[in-house]
Formats: C-alpha cells, structure tokens, sequence
C-alpha cells in the first residue's frame, strides 16, 4: 500500500535524524547513552513524529526544521516507556519483542536512561533553526504536554487507579493525558512551527485527542486480545496490576465500536483543514486496526 511506503520513509528520516542528533559517544558515562540508544532505536511506529512532520507539511512548512522537534519528541516518548517499564511502574520485562532497557541494562542505568532522553529532548528541540517566537511557543507546548498537567499526571492517576476505581470521566481525562498529551504536542507543534493560525491549532489538537483516546482503547483492547509475539510486550498486564480499563468497565465489543467512534471523529477533524490530509487520514484508519 502507498500509505505503508510512506510511512516508511517518515521512520527511515526519523531514525537517520536520531542517529546524527543523538549519536553513540564513548566516555566513562557512556553507558546512559547506549541504553538511551537502545531503547529509542528499538522500533516503534514513530505516530507521534509522523503526525509532526505531516501537520506541519499541511500548514505550509517546506523545510527541515520541525524535524528537531520530532525526534525530541520522540524521545520524551520513549523515555516515558523505559519508565513505565521499571518495576517500581509497569514492571514489564518486554518491550517491541525485546528485552526492556532495565533488563537489559540494570534498573539504575535505565533510569538515567530515560532521564538523558528527557532532558536532551529540550536541547535538540532549541537547536531546531525555528524563528524563536514559533520555537519558544512549540517548546512551552512540548514541556507542558510531557510534565505534571499532561502525561506525568495521566501517569500518577493511572497509579492511583489502581487503588481506587475510577469514573468513566476520570478514566478518560486520564488517558487524554497519559497517552493524549504527546499525539496532541504533535499536532500543535507541527502547526505552530509552520505559523498556523489559531482556528487551525486548536482542529489540530482536536484530532489528536479523538485519535489518542481511539488509540489507548485499542491498547486496552489489544492487552487481552493480542498475540504477545505480535504485540512485542507481555499481555494481560492492565489484569495483573489491577487497571481499569475501557475494556473492564465496557468489554470489548463496545470498546471496538468507541474507537471506531472517536477515530471517525478524528477524520471529522481533518475534514476542516486545508491542504491534503491523506497520509494523516490514512494513518488515523490504520491505526484502528493495528494488531501491535
């Protein structure tokens, strides 16, 4: 399929640009950087990247200076899922079919891991070459979304549902954070970076959040359903560390039919944009129907 060659090309330039702004080192501390490298080079579908790369595409950008901001982006990704992995979190031992960084590495160095990734991720995004208003403005939105009101808050309510049960409303505000917060940078960033207007923005940021809820649903879906060789992490989790999920609170017949719902949604929202939105419509479709 076109959209599959496509995709592959956006992965290929991602990868190429981790590897020139993230490069190997050796120094006495090196170590940090070979996990860091490990687990930001292991795989991974680069959604997050690609919806960057293509906002900022739809809005005029002709250049390559949102890249920057899509590998740093990926890289507060990634450093959320080397996290998640320890056993203080998740405690899970796979990650896309191989072993995760602190099983790899011991759980000290892969928390130092993550925190190199973190905080890198906010040099590469200054050094993008973006004019400073647009760079500034994307950088507040790239902090915001990763810390304490974005994905770190979906993380500590997530913990604490564990505990107590919680509403739909609470489990939903959580996943917008958790997982929504850095498909809705994304969107934002690519925008703001290419001068969007404000209209634009805001419809962007609108499908990331209908797709990033459609997304963490089909996880939910996924951890009961899914083959564990396909999916490249062990399955049954959310059961094992006692989560609410979606799939807990409605089962899966519903929970397939809310994805569909929100991804329609998400299309909706580019039905309102100008230019072509191809690759993110088709991107968005295939989404729903992934198996990993």
């Amino acid at each position: 399929m076109v959209i599959d060659l496509i995709l592959k090309e956006h992965q290929e330039k991602i990868e190429n640009k981790i590897n020139q702004l993230f490069p190997e080192i050796e120094t006495d501390y090196s170590l940090a950087c070979d996990a860091a490298r490990y687990s930001l080079l292991l795989g991974g579908k680069r959604i997050r990247p690609i919806i960057l790369l293509e906002f900022y595409k739809l809005c005029g950008g002709n250049d390559d200076k949102a890249e920057n901001f899509a590998v740093a982006l990926e890289m507060i990704h990634t450093y959320s899922l080397i996290h998640d992995d320890l056993p203080c979190m998740d405690n899970d031992d796979m990650r896309r079919g191989k072993p995760s960084c602190h099983k790899k590495f011991g759980e000290d160095i892969a928390l130092l891991a993550g925190d190199t990734l973190l905080t890198t991720a906010f040099s590469v995004a200054a050094s993008s070459g973006a004019s400073p208003d647009r760079a500034i403005k994307a950088i507040g939105i790239l902090a915001d979304s990763a810390g304490l009101h974005g994905m770190i808050g979906g993380q500590v309510c997530d913990i604490s549902f564990e505990k107590s049960k919680p509403a739909v409303s609470q489990l939903e505000d959580m996943y917008k954070r958790k997982t929504g917060a850095l498909l809705c940078a994304a969107a934002e960033i690519g925008c703001v970076l290419a001068g969007a207007d404000v209209s634009t923005v805001k419809t962007a940021a609108e499908y990331a959040e209908n797709l990033g809820l459609a997304f963490q649903i089909i996880d939910d879906i996924l951890d009961c359903t899914a083959d564990q060789l396909v999916l490249g992490k062990p399955v049954g989790s959310d059961e094992k560390n006692n989560k609410t999920t979606f799939v807990s609170i409605f089962g899966l017949e519903r929970s397939r039919q809310m994805a569909t719902e929100l991804t329609e949604a998400a299309s909706d929202c580019l039905d309102r944009l100008k230019g072509d939105t191809t690759v993110l419509r088709e991107l968005t479709k295939k989404l729903l129907v992934r198996s990993y």
